[in-house]
């Protein structure tokens, strides 16, 4: 298996979908393969401009043998991961022009130089997928397939299926039959074609977010309805992730320069729209979005236009993914589903924190694993019009059934969620299924000024090797006893906090600066005491009125809590890969009958039922530190600020966008 402690950077922008093709099978006369540059037009990557700008697409074109406009093929339109090019698309190029696609391929707009390959890559800014430059640029590839407009070199094509009438019910120019899929940023670029084009057939967006503010500054509590990530309460930056975005995205634009693809790429803000250099620079400074950054990333985000998308929708999202997370992928299917979309959604295993296991998912020879059959049959049904109709159903990998072949730990349920839920209590330290057994108690917890980390859980997108560490005093708990028999947790739980906060209950009135940010978790501990953090996912939250209960949205799971183990919710004032609290705080976690803490599962879960209502002492064990003293892993320092600080002085101030 592939972890990312190993590639880090490979797994964002070349997915293991996108690996090259053996060379064995690359010999193969069953298509030919033709480099291309497309220029097209966008938007002005200003949002104070009314102007136009042409950028320069770098592409491939992967052709079945004997395609042509009397024997046409349907079409599959696919993009790079962030800082990723064409190149990590050669595989799935080949593996579907042998079943008989035609594959464009194509680095996405500040993507894809090599300095030693003169005018490599695609020219223009990077925009974060929004409609107004990536949405229109992958729009003017479908007229390319379509036959309406010529690559650079003249070259133009007949031979790509057609349709008659587009999904909006209308005739429309250069209308081919065509769908798209990638990962990460090649995910979301697809739901911005799709709403600003109706010719767009299907999609399959995969590891992909549904709102970037989310994303990059979660808040876990003050969501919207149905699944929402949406939040009315600014979130707190993921330092480690936000650096490592800014870091890829200069370095691309640089490499640009020396390719001289596009020189224009490093004046102003390096390799991104001017907006996004404030952003991040805000982002860093501040530790949450400001109404400008959250409405800059939103409209690069398919929350924003979820009403737009109509054609059928395969979402694949990781488990294992401290980026885009499960919510993410939920929030579009629920708001999908609500809208009769046809859409089907799948949690693997693999993501941006982990790749992908034996069997379980590699797009360059689909037929070898489960998501790449899945996606196949998707393809062949909604682009050939061949097989049967794919399931619109919500199917999951459990690690716990993997024996060495993933396919095999899948398993599916007609739509999500399961349900049926089960609520704990807290009752003194421990959790109980009876609310009349509990016992009112108190537990307070402190963390210094400036967001100083006293727990840890990863090192994001490069090391999740280290055990999760927790100092002494900086976190309030409440845990099962032994649990009675194997408890599975699948789907996203959620808990009722009743928190207290003197400094926090003066200060929130100040806005986002002056709100209690916290952290919720939920652990797995053997008997003993080792801890298991499934995925390393965490809930932070920023509340807006420590006086109220806290509702909080924990990690979306698949996990099996196995029999002796207990179940302990976490809540602490810091982690290191996030922003913490500006101030010195100390917070105050209570239960009581009148007014409880409570957590509560998702799916067929009655076994918690059967966990014995015991307080657990603080392990001692591996995985938890409790001498005093002891340091944590360094993580959690951004350079982003200083990186940015200069260019974003010389930037305008931001201005929201237009929607489209």
């Amino acid at each position: 298996m592939i972890r990312l402690t190993a590639v880090p950077l490979a797994l964002l922008a070349a997915l293991p979908v996108l690996a090259a093709v053996p060379t064995a099978e690359a010999a193969a006369p069953a298509y030919t393969m033709k480099a291309l540059k497309l220029t097209v037009t966008v938007a002005s990557e200003s949002a104070l401009s009314s102007a136009r700008q042409t950028c320069i697409i770098d592409a491939d074109l992967f052709t079945p043998a004997g395609t042509s406009k009397a024997h046409p093929a349907p079409a599959i339109l696919a993009t790079n991961g962030f800082g990723g090019s064409k190149a990590d698309q050669d595989g799935l190029g080949a593996a579907y022009a042998k079943k008989g696609y035609v594959v464009l391929s194509y680095s996405g707009l500040g993507f894809g130089s090599t300095p030693t390959s003169p005018g490599s890559g695609s020219g223009c800014k990077i925009t974060l997928d929004d409609r107004e430059h990536d949405g229109a640029a992958g729009s003017q590839l479908i007229d390319f397939l379509g036959g309406i407009k010529k690559a650079d070199d003249g070259t133009s094509i007949d031979y790509v299926k057609r349709d008659a009438v587009a999904h909006d019910g209308k005739a429309h120019p250069g209308d081919v039959r065509v769908g798209m899929v990638g990962g990460s940023y090649g995910g979301e670029i697809q739901f911005a074609v799709a709403g600003v084009d109706p010719r767009l057939d299907t999609i399959i967006p995969l590891i992909t977010w549904n709102d970037l503010s989310y994303s990059l500054a979660p808040n876990n509590t003050s969501l919207g309805a149905n699944n929402s990530v949406t939040y009315t309460t600014p979130g707190t930056e993921k330092i480690d992730w936000v650096t490592l975005f800014s870091t890829l995205g200069f370095a691309d634009g640089l490499q640009g320069v020396v390719a001289n693809t596009d020189p224009t790429r490093a004046v102003g803000c390096p390799n991104f729209a001017d907006e996004a250099c404030v952003a991040m620079a805000s982002l860093a400074t501040l530790g949450y979005p400001t109404d400008d950054v959250l409405a800059f990333a939103r409209n690069a985000s398919v929350h924003s236009y979820l009403d737009k998308i109509t054609i059928p929708t395969l979402l694949g999202q990781g488990q294992a993914d401290t980026l885009f997370n499960l919510h993410e992928a939920t929030a579009t299917y629920t708001a999908l589903k609500a809208r009769k979309v046809p859409v089907k959604m799948i949690w693997q295993q693999w993501g941006h924190s982990h790749g992908a296991l034996p069997g379980e998912f590699d797009l360059t020879k689909p037929d070898s694993n489960y998501e790449g059959r899945v996606i196949t049959q998707w393809f062949d049904h909604y682009l050939m019009d061949k097989g049967p109709a794919p399931a619109l159903d919500f199917t999951y990998y459990q690690p716990w059934k993997d024996k060495g072949d993933a396919a095999k730990a899948f398993t599916s349920a007609p739509a999500y969620p399961l349900g049926g839920t089960t609520t704990l209590y807290g009752s003194g330290t421990a959790l109980t299924p009876v609310r009349s057994a509990i016992v009112a108690a108190t537990s307070t917890i402190a963390a210094p000024a400036g967001g100083v980390p006293l727990s840890y859980t990863e090192t994001s997108a490069l090391d999740q090797s280290q055990p999760v560490r927790d100092l002494p005093g900086a976190t309030t708990t409440l845990s099962t006893g032994p649990l009675a028999k194997d408890l599975p947790v699948i789907g996203i739980p959620t808990a009722t906090l009743q928190l207290s906060s003197p400094t926090a209950s003066v200060s929130q009135a100040a806005g986002p600066a002056g709100q209690l940010v916290a952290f919720v978790k939920l652990y797995d501990v053997a008997p003993d005491g080792t801890i298991v953090l499934a995925n390393r996912v965490i809930s932070p939250i920023r509340v807006a009125d420590i006086s109220k209960p806290v509702e909080v949205t924990l990690p979306g799971t698949v996990h099996l809590f196995p029999k002796g183990h207990s179940l302990k919710l976490v809540v602490s004032l810091t982690d290191a890969a996030y922003k913490g609290n500006n101030l010195a705080q100390s917070l105050t976690l209570s239960t009581s009958k009148a007014a409880p803490t409570t957590l509560t599962l998702p799916g067929p879960v009655a076994a918690a039922g059967a966990a014995k209502p015991a307080a657990v002492p603080t392990p001692s064990a591996p995985g938890v530190v409790t001498s005093p003293g002891t340091s944590l892993p360094v993580t959690g320092s951004s350079t982003t600020l200083p990186l940015l600080g200069l260019a974003a002085l010389a930037l305008v101030a931001v201005r929201r966008r237009r929607s489209a």
